[in-house]
């Protein structure tokens, strides 16, 4: 799927820190090229924070888990960008369509990882690519998702205290606040996969 990049002239980077990858960026580290498959967030009781990215080689596959901390910096290459529409999903390929020339895309599933569960009829993403075939792609650092189940409030609880487990609509467990019940819709981030508001 990877196997077309093999000069890097003809790319465009810029310099963002450890704590800026997101899942889907492309970067450069150790000389070559890498995708961002997953990132958290880490915050240690003794010394400081950092971002544990789990990273993908563009050209042979391998995976990486590293550390970047705020301070350190990265080169996170720049390919052509375009907007995409969310059409279907079927037999484990996503269906896209070009904003602009409507022409379709295809895409396996794992491609996007384990942020696919996030992807809604009609979502604009943002592929990126280099020489034509897709690299990366970026989706809404935001949505609003349905709660199916929550969690009873647990007696003596407050919202300060803890949060509570919670079903979405795409299936996926998250935390949320005790106020939160079935039926709500909040504002998930898709980076961290976590609740950040309720839905107005």
């Amino acid at each position: 799927m990877v196997c077309f990049i093999h000069d890097l002239r003809w790319t465009k980077s810029m310099k963002i820190n450890g704590n800026e990858i997101r899942p889907g960026n492309v970067i450069e580290h150790g000389g070559n090229l890498w995708i961002a498959v997953k990132c958290n967030a880490v915050k240690p009781g003794k010394g400081g924070a950092f971002n544990q990215v789990e990273l993908k080689n563009l050209l042979d596959g391998t995976k990486l888990n590293e550390r970047f901390r705020a301070a350190e910096t990265v080169e996170k290459v720049r390919l052509e960008q375009k907007d995409f529409t969310f059409l279907y999903e079927q037999d484990s390929v996503l269906v896209f369509m070009d904003s602009q020339s409507y022409e379709q895309l295809e895409l396996q599933k794992d491609f996007i990882g384990d942020r696919a569960v996030f992807l809604q009829d009609g979502m604009t993403v943002t592929v990126e690519l280099y020489e034509n075939r897709p690299i990366g792609i970026s989706l809404p650092d935001q949505i609003v998702l349905t709660i199916t189940k929550a969690d009873p409030v647990v007696k003596g609880q407050t919202a300060a205290s803890s949060y509570k487990p919670a079903i979405l609509e795409n299936s996926i467990r998250i935390l949320v606040p005790p106020f939160i019940e079935s039926g709500e819709r909040i504002i998930v981030d898709t980076n961290e996969i976590a609740y950040l508001r309720r839905a107005d």
